[in-house]
C-alpha cells in the first residue's frame, strides 16, 4: 500500500510539468511545418528573395525615387515613369560643346598654340601656375616666381624648361614652335624681370631636339 500510494504521488506531482513539455513539443513542432510547408500562391520571405534574385539589379532605383536626400523631386515628378535621374540628351554633343569650340579657338584644333604674342602665350599657358604678374604661389605645390628671379637672365635656361618641362611643369615641346617660345621667353626676360637680352627663334632651335621628353628630367 505504501508504494501505491507513492506512486500515485510522483505522478500526481509529475503531471503539470509532463503537460508543459508535451504542449511546448507540440506548438514548436507545428511552427516548424508551417515555415517549411506554403501552398504555390502564399507569399513567404524566402518567395520574395528568390523573386529578386532573378531580377536584374536596378542600381538607380533610389535616385529615380528621390530616395537621395540631396535629390528634390516634385510630386509630378515622381509621378512620372521612372527615368534615369542623369537626361544625357540635354548634353551638347562634340560638335557643339561650347568649352570644346572654345578650346579648339585657341588651339585650332591642333593641340597647340597660335598666336606669336608672348604676353598672351604668358598668360594663357603659364600665369594659372605662376600668377599674373610672375610672383609664383604656394598651393598643391610650390610654383616659383618668374618675376624678379635672377635665374631668368639666363634665356636658355628659360628654354631649355620650355621644352623639356621640369618637375610639376609641363613640357611645351609639341605646344609652341620655336617662335613662340622665344617671344613667351622674351616676355619672362623683359617684362617680368627688366632684363635686356633678346631671344630669337634661332636660340630655340638650338636647344629644340626631335622627341618630347618621356618623363620629368627631374627625376633622374
Amino acid at each position: 500500500m505504501d508504494n501505491a500510494i507513492v506512486k500515485k504521488t510522483v505522478i500526481k506531482n509529475m503531471t503539470p510539468k509532463l503537460l508543459n513539455v508535451m504542449l511546448l513539443s507540440v506548438v514548436s513542432s507545428a511552427a516548424l511545418l508551417g515555415c517549411s510547408q506554403r501552398s504555390d500562391d502564399a507569399q513567404t520571405i524566402a518567395s520574395v528573395q528568390e523573386k529578386e534574385a532573378t531580377q536584374p539589379a536596378d542600381y538607380q532605383a533610389s535616385r529615380n525615387t528621390g530616395a537621395w536626400g540631396a535629390v528634390h523631386m516634385s510630386r509630378d515628378e515622381l509621378a512620372t515613369p521612372s527615368t534615369n535621374i542623369v537626361d544625357d540628351s540635354s548634353l551638347p554633343n562634340m560638335e557643339n560643346d561650347p568649352s570644346i569650340t572654345k578650346w579648339e579657338a585657341k588651339f585650332e584644333g591642333t593641340n597647340a598654340f597660335v598666336t606669336t604674342d608672348g604676353e598672351k602665350l604668358y598668360h594663357d599657358s603659364c600665369a594659372a601656375c605662376h600668377m599674373h604678374k610672375g610672383e609664383g604661389a604656394y598651393g598643391a605645390g610650390y610654383y616659383p616666381p618668374l618675376a624678379n628671379n635672377s635665374k631668368m637672365q639666363s634665356k636658355y635656361y628659360i628654354i631649355d624648361i620650355l621644352i623639356n618641362g621640369f618637375r610639376g611643369m609641363p613640357s611645351f615641346h609639341g605646344m609652341m614652335n620655336d617662335e613662340q617660345m622665344a617671344e613667351v621667353t622674351q616676355y619672362v626676360v623683359s617684362d617680368l624681370n627688366g632684363f635686356t637680352e633678346t631671344v630669337t627663334a634661332e636660340d630655340v632651335a638650338k636647344l629644340r631636339h626631335d622627341n618630347p621628353p618621356a618623363g620629368d628630367p627631374s627625376d633622374d
